[in-house]
């Protein structure tokens, strides 16, 4: 297992102050922002797709400081009711999985989107219960007519440019937002489809991680992963719930709030996580993605790196000597 990073967080830093930042704090692994949500800070596939020298400086700059790219992530929403937004973000979705394949990336990390109610609805509709009864008829045409003919055309796409793994990170907003919708589209669609796999937005809906690990990688079904953790308030809780408008700028005000790694959870419960992880036969990068309110980039990075050299097991398992 290795550690890497979502460089989003020094979006502030162009390409090569981004790479000599990371290889700082002695990380091995960069997961790249491709557009959509993330940016395109540190990576324009247009450009690179376009002159192959520029490929191979890029490429250059990663070797040199003993980095690769875990993942290329172009979070989005191509299922998005204005056509626009929709056909912009399909278009990212694409030249992302051209750059991928250029530069031997087998990851792509995505969200699985959300359309509207309707045909005729303007913005995205998250339903999150059953009743009344019209609900659960938008919920239906939302995977019946969008999802899952988008997602099978998408994973076609994917076959075309190699073993490329479409990794949908179950995130609440998005129709993929828990270990069941993800396997329900993973079998309506195919084995490309798989798990960008993010504790914090698990922890936040009630969900236990480690039982999300054993169920997903009981199928092969995580293909990549973010270190990020979350903080309940407890006394907030008790009041509203989890569903929270509240916005993260205001962190006293809400329900849960994004932290660092082990200022949500106990180091314990992390190395319960690798455990889990290295049970289901997870062996591949744990990416940091820091979004805490409460502490800087640096610091919260740092903190982050600490408890997880800590917690990763690196080395491959023994034969039982003792039996």
């Amino acid at each position: 297992m290795k550690l890497g990073v979502f460089t989003s967080l020094f979006h502030h830093l162009n390409f090569t102050a981004m790479l000599d930042k990371v290889a700082s704090y002695g990380l091995e692994a960069v997961e790249i922002g491709t557009g959509g949500y993330p940016s395109q800070a540190h990576c324009r596939p247009d450009e690179l797709l376009r002159d192959k020298e520029e490929r191979r400086r890029f490429k250059q700059a990663l070797a040199e400081r003993g980095l690769f790219i875990s993942a290329l992530s172009c979070h989005g929403n191509p299922l998005h009711p204005n056509p626009e937004i929709a056909e912009r973000d399909h278009r990212i979705f694409l030249t992302t999985l051209q750059l991928a394949s250029e530069l031997g990336v087998e990851r792509v990390c995505l969200f699985s989107g959300c359309p509207g109610g309707g045909p005729d609805d303007k913005w995205p509709n998250w339903v999150t219960c059953a009743w009344p009864p019209e609900y659960a008829e938008i919920r239906k045409w939302q995977w019946e007519e969008k999802a899952i003919p988008y997602w099978r055309k998408a994973a076609e796409e994917a076959r075309k440019y190699g073993p490329t793994k479409l990794a949908l990170e179950m995130h609440p907003g998005f129709l993929v937002y828990n270990p069941e919708t993800l396997l329900a589209l993973r079998e309506a669609v195919g084995p490309e489809i798989g798990a960008n796999f993010d504790p914090s937005h698990l922890w936040w809906q009630g969900i236990d991680p480690v039982a999300a690990i054993r169920i997903l990688g009981a199928q092969q079904a995580i293909f990549h992963f973010h270190a990020k953790d979350v903080a309940i308030d407890e006394h907030n809780c008790r009041l509203k719930g989890v569903l929270d408008t509240a916005p993260y700028t205001d962190p006293a005000a809400r329900s849960w709030t994004f932290r660092t790694v082990g200022y949500g959870h106990p180091e314990a419960v992390w190395r319960s996580i690798v455990g889990a992880l290295r049970l289901c036969g997870y062996d591949y990068v744990m990416s940091i993605e820091h979004e805490d309110p409460l502490a800087s980039v640096e610091e919260g990075l740092a903190k982050a790196v600490q408890i997880l050299r800590q917690v990763m097991l690196t080395e491959p398992p023994p034969a039982i000597w003792w039996s």
